[in-house]
């Protein structure tokens, strides 16, 4: 199946015309190429479950963007990035910002090293580590996508953060029993619901601060 690319344009300017902020046609093209790229490599790759690339518009594309207004700082990593989600299209829409795409999976980075060639996104680092091995220069804004828990977000990745940093945790659904688990060495500073266009399903952005 090829990419169906004016279809994808479509949906996406429909979706970005919803969001609070401008989404330039030239960061739509660079979020389509994206795409274009997981299409392209999923096949081999595997990277990610959802093959309809109409369906990555929303669950990929807009999902990742809507979190653009929470970043903090000029130097984020994401953590768990898989393909590069939401990091990639958070680097697209925010070029002066630096984005360490961490991940344990080298055919991720490959991925991901082949994404920053092809669209020239000089703002992107693939790293192939564990988390917990990663020495950190001090970041701040941490983010994670389909992170396992808050908890375990927060132990493997608490050494990532600068003194003023935040944790930026992307959830779905309002998730009360991991917030109770959350240990006092932490504040939690902001949860927000937020609607992402052409997505039913909730979403959630929980902000962590260190104590």
């Amino acid at each position: 199946m090829s990419f169906p690319h004016s279809e994808a344009a479509t949906l996406l300017e429909k979706a970005c015309q919803q969001l609070p902020f401008e989404v330039s046609a030239s960061q739509q093209l660079q979020l389509l190429a994206f795409l274009a790229l997981i299409h392209k490599w999923n096949k081999a790759y595997n990277l990610t479950s959802v093959r309809d690339p109409l369906a990555m518009v929303a669950v990929h594309l807009v999902d990742s963007i809507a979190v653009c207004p929470f970043l903090k700082g000029q130097n984020v990593i994401d953590v768990g990035t898989g393909p590069g989600l939401p990091g990639v299209p958070l680097a697209i829409l925010c070029p002066d910002t630096h984005f360490v795409l961490l991940d344990s999976l080298g055919k991720r980075i490959r991925f991901l090293k082949q994404v920053a060639f092809d669209l020239k996104l000089a703002n992107i680092e693939p790293v192939q580590s564990r988390v917990e091995e990663y020495p950190s220069p001090g970041f701040d804004t941490v983010v994670t996508r389909a992170y396992a828990s808050i908890e375990q977000m927060l132990h493997s990745c608490q050494h990532l953060l600068n003194k003023d940093g935040e944790f930026l945790a992307l959830k779905g659904q309002y998730p009360a029993d991991e917030l109770d688990t959350i240990s006092n060495d932490y504040i939690i500073s902001e949860i927000e619901p937020i609607k992402v266009p052409g997505l039913a399903a909730q979403r959630h952005v929980i902000k962590i601060k260190k104590q």
